[in-house]
């Protein structure tokens, strides 16, 4: 019974709190996340995301890792102690 009423729980997308709607997800997503689209070159989708699994990490979390280490990367070469 256990079994049958958790898996009936999962399918319906109810959480310990109730029904979590799809809109208040996507309304909270955007009070706090900004949206980049990111187009790539056919098949790059799948070397970025292999390369991820590699380094354990969701393909939105290597490009964010990316991004963060090329700022980071881009500001030592030109800071005034690198000129």
């Amino acid at each position: 019974m256990c079994f049958l009423l958790h898996f009936y729980i999962w399918k319906e997308g109810y959480d310990i709190m109730g029904k979590t709607s799809a809109a208040v997800k996507n309304r909270y997503a955007a009070k706090v996340y900004d949206r980049i689209n990111l187009t790539v070159k056919k098949g790059q989708k799948n070397i970025i995301q292999a390369h991820a699994e590699q380094q354990g990490e969701s393909i939105n979390a290597f490009i964010n890792r990316a991004i963060d280490e090329t700022i980071s990367n881009d500001a030592a070469k030109n800071s005034p102690t690198n000129i």
